[in-house]
């Protein structure tokens, strides 16, 4: 059995960084590179229900929300970010040998073997070792 004692550490101190950092300060949803307002986000709930799980919210902060899942594909952790400097932010956190599934502004962390079967419905880039390497491995 894997224990997901470093990840809900992990998700529990990126929620506390989140809520105790200041606002980006642009005070609206995402904006893409040509001003326009990008497409709202999906949420922690969104995500969940598209692989059938109702989240047990861990973390619920302004910046960051992180649910835990647990489904017949494994146990996982599904968290989304209201800003991309937030989701960078948390991504720099990661444990470089824990692998984790990545979207726009959301991510899920969990075994490989889990994250391999939510991707089929999740989509996201899975990454499998430190994204900040120029040797980082996505796997398509």
């Amino acid at each position: 059995m894997t224990t997901f004692a470093r990840p809900a550490a992990l998700v529990l101190l990126a929620g506390l960084v989140a809520a105790c950092s200041p606002g980006s300060g642009s005070g609206g949803g995402p904006v893409a590179a040509g001003g326009k307002a990008d497409k709202t986000p999906l949420t922690v709930e969104q995500l969940s229900a598209k692989v059938g799980c109702k989240p047990r919210m861990q973390v619920n902060a302004a910046e960051i929300r992180t649910g835990y899942c647990r489904t017949p594909d494994g146990a996982f952790f599904v968290t989304t970010f209201r800003t991309k400097v937030g989701k960078d932010r948390w991504m720099d956190s990661v444990p470089t040998d824990d692998p984790h599934l990545v979207g726009r502004l959301w991510a899920v962390l969990s075994s490989r073997q889990v994250l391999g079967r939510l991707k089929e419905r999740l989509g996201g880039d899975l990454h499998t070792t430190d994204h900040r390497t120029k040797m980082m491995r996505v796997v398509g």
